[in-house]
């Protein structure tokens, strides 16, 4: 508990909270700019937001539609933005120099990674909600048709898996960010993450790469791509269990010589 409201404390007086939030809220937001250019493309095209010749199809204005875009905004823009919580959760250490008196403290090495994956998980989640509040309250503005309970269960219950998935499948860059000891390595990891992720689902392998996995679970990829199915969730699973495991087993028998 000791360890973890020391990464409380760190958060708090940090700047990148309010930045993470910030790109969220920006998410919710484009979210609902999309939806209110879909409901009425002529008064958008007259304020200037939608192109003389420009048009938006494959979608419609509905609380359907806002869900799954939120969900596939978890799934791409999650990973960018739950990956820079690890990096700075991890890489700051090393980067400020401050990873030695956190050794120095009579604290088991594994109690303090417990701890900063932890403020990791309950930091995304708290994004995550943050997301799916600004999206009913920008839907209930607009006046968004197709509101019942089931579609609002399963929309935040498909936004809430793919964050948990997200958050896994993040913990590698933990990794990266450690053994590179600072932020680099670990955005290296994050970016080619997304990259690969694309590539392989528009190859039509996605089910078989975790990092496609949430993208392919929202939706992003359309209706004719395969699902991901079980066995994409399981690798996703072992991903974040091995990215854990693997960055408290470095945290213990690393040299730490800087």
């Amino acid at each position: 508990m000791n360890a973890l409201a020391t990464e409380v404390l760190k958060a708090r007086r940090s700047r990148v909270p309010w930045v993470t939030a910030l790109a969220f809220t920006v998410a919710a937001a484009v979210g609902g700019l999309f939806m209110f250019i879909l409901q009425n493309q002529d008064r958008a095209r007259s304020l200037g937001l939608l192109g003389t010749k420009a048009a938006l199809v494959g979608g419609e204005a509905d609380w359907p539609t806002y869900f799954s875009f939120l969900a596939q905004t978890t799934a791409v823009g999650g990973m960018l933005v739950f990956g820079l919580v690890l990096v700075w959760l991890f890489g700051r250490e090393f980067s400020q120099n401050t990873v030695k008196d956190l050794l120095a403290l009579p604290t088991a090495r594994t109690t303090i990674v417990a701890a900063k994956f932890v403020m990791a998980l309950v930091w995304c989640l708290i994004l995550s909600v943050q997301l799916v509040l600004l999206g009913l309250l920008i839907g209930t503005v607009l006046g968004l048709p197709g509101w019942t309970a089931d579609v609002v269960v399963s929309g935040v219950a498909m936004i809430a898996a793919v964050a948990v998935m997200t958050v896994l499948l993040a913990t590698p860059i933990a990794l990266a960010a450690s053994v590179g000891r600072g932020y680099l390595p670990g955005v290296g990891v994050m970016m080619t993450a997304v990259f690969c992720a694309q590539v392989v689902a528009a190859l039509g392998y996605g089910q078989y790469f975790p990092w496609s996995v949430p993208a392919l679970f929202s939706g992003l990829a359309g209706a004719d791509r395969v699902s991901p199915g079980p066995l994409g969730v399981l690798l996703v699973v072992l991903v974040g269990t091995a990215g854990v495991a693997a960055t408290a087993l470095w945290w213990r028998n690393a040299d730490q010589d800087r």
